[in-house]
C-alpha cells in the first residue's frame, strides 16, 4: 500500500546519506561545485536541449558514481581487520571508475561548450 509517512522517511534518510558525503568527502563537494558551473554554463549560452540532458545526465553518473565509491570505502573500512590486499586494490578500483566518468564528462562539456565560447569571439 502507499504510504506518505515512508516516502517521507525515506526523502529523511537520502537527505541524511547527502548531507553526510557533502560535509565529510571533499571530492563530492568539488564536484557538486563542477555541476553548478556547468548548470550556468548551460543556462547562459542556451544550450540545446539534447546537450543540456546530456550535461545533466553526465552530472548525475559522476555524482552517484561518487556516492557509491563512499559508500564502498566505509563498508571496506568496517571490514578492513579481516580482509586482506583486495582492500586497496577495490578503492583504487572504484576512484579508477569515477575518474573515468569525470574526465569522460569533461571531454564531453568541451566538446558541447567549446563551439559556445568560440561564438563569443
Amino acid at each position: 500500500m502507499f504510504s506518505i509517512k515512508k516516502i517521507i522517511q525515506s526523502f529523511r534518510y537520502a537527505y541524511r546519506g547527502f548531507k553526510h558525503t557533502f560535509k565529510n568527502e571533499q571530492n563530492f563537494r568539488v564536484q557538486l561545485l563542477i555541476a553548478l558551473v556547468v548548470i550556468v554554463a548551460m543556462i547562459l549560452f542556451h544550450v540545446e536541449i539534447w546537450e543540456a540532458i546530456v550535461l545533466l545526465l553526465l552530472i548525475i553518473l559522476v555524482l552517484v558514481l561518487e556516492l557509491i565509491n563512499t559508500t564502498f570505502e566505509k563498508m571496506i573500512d568496517i571490514l578492513r581487520p579481516r580482509i586482506h590486499s583486495y582492500v586497496e586494490i577495490i578503492k583504487d578500483i572504484m576512484a579508477a571508475a569515477v575518474l573515468i566518468s569525470s574526465v569522460g564528462a569533461a571531454i564531453i562539456a568541451l566538446l558541447i561548450f567549446v563551439p559556445y565560447f568560440l561564438a563569443l569571439f
